[in-house]
């Protein structure tokens, strides 16, 4: 009879497509880890994976296996979640994504907030790129997500936390500067600092300013970033301008949004935060919980779209 054990070593191995990998992530040894693998699949009569293939893939039969591994996995992770939500309080551990471009405005809103409000909730958060989030919740290794929405994705769904207008962050004595408010067809790709790719407010800026990539600022520098704060910097010494998000641009000082920063007139450039999650999630008192915390402390202005006239962005670029 397979173990628990046994069965989370196959989706680990599954998961990073290597036994040394795998058996990091499990904190075991690998030797441990591929004679428990091979213990199990002798048991079954089924040889899981083909060890010849690099990276490490799982063969026909092994596909169902790991299929039902992970049913079997999930329905476990039930039990023993409803064996300790004894009480009214949420309880138990929670495991979010968020991404990067949120998680420095978003993570200092409610995490204080919640650690105290819900002592008995052992909540994890890391910080992730939207694929790597839709990757996780699908494969049952986080509970939630906050990232752009929406996202169209089977299987999850999708709870509207709060709509972020874009402001343009200009370089001084930029043209952009001149205007009190911008309109769409004001920019331009030349001189737009972008995210490095895989970052979805990437994809929102370049549907938005109709751009196919960025143009150089400086013909003879080429530059990526993962870090809204280091395109700002960028800009603040130098040329061009970028697209910022509300909670960061509030953030800045009075003086230097005045001088620097840009709104833009109505439908003004928005993206849709959201929780995202699994529609069978079974941790649903903690998933309210955290929706609700989030939603107490986000600044009053960002919740409805119709009336203050936004424009959700799309989240992926036109092909």
């Amino acid at each position: 009879m397979p173990t628990i054990t046994q069965l989370e070593y196959l989706v680990a191995v599954d998961r990073t497509r290597h036994f040394g990998r795998a058996a990091k992530e499990c904190h075991v040894s690998q030797p441990a880890l591929s004679a428990q693998i091979q213990k199990l699949e002798e048991e079954l009569g089924v040889i899981v994976f083909d060890r010849k293939k690099k990276p490490v893939l799982p063969t026909p039969e092994g596909e169902r296996i790991l299929e039902l591994a992970r049913s079997v996995l999930r329905e476990h992770a039930k039990l023993v979640h409803l064996s300790q939500a004894e009480g009214d309080e949420p309880t138990g551990e929670f495991k979010l994504g968020i991404i990067p471009t949120l998680a420095p405005y978003v993570l200092p809103l409610f995490v204080d907030g919640f650690a105290k409000s819900y002592p008995a909730v052992d909540l994890h958060i890391d910080e992730l790129k939207t694929e790597e989030i839709i990757l996780a919740l699908r494969e049952d290794r986080i509970d939630a997500g906050i990232l752009a929405t929406p996202l169209g994705e089977k299987g999850l769904r999708e709870r509207t936390l709060f709509y972020e207008p874009f402001y343009a962050y200009c370089s001084v004595g930029h043209p952009l500067l001149k205007k009190k408010k911008l309109r769409e067809d004001d920019l331009e790709p030349h001189g737009l600092w972008l995210l490095q790719d895989g970052h979805c407010l990437r994809n929102q800026v370049i549907n938005f300013c109709s751009a196919n990539t960025q143009t150089q600022t400086y013909d003879n520098v080429h530059f990526e970033s993962g870090n809204l704060e280091t395109l700002r910097y960028l800009v603040h010494n130098g040329e061009g301008y970028t697209l910022l998000p509300h909670l960061m641009v509030i953030q800045l000082p009075k003086r230097e949004r005045e001088k620097v920063v840009r709104p833009f007139i109505r439908p003004v450039p928005t993206r849709e935060v959201s929780l995202v999650f699994r529609r069978d999630l079974f941790k649903s008192r903690i998933q309210r919980a955290l929706f609700d915390c989030i939603r107490e402390r986000v600044p009053e202005g960002l919740f409805d779209k119709e009336s203050a006239n936004l424009q959700v962005l799309d989240i992926e670029t036109a092909a």
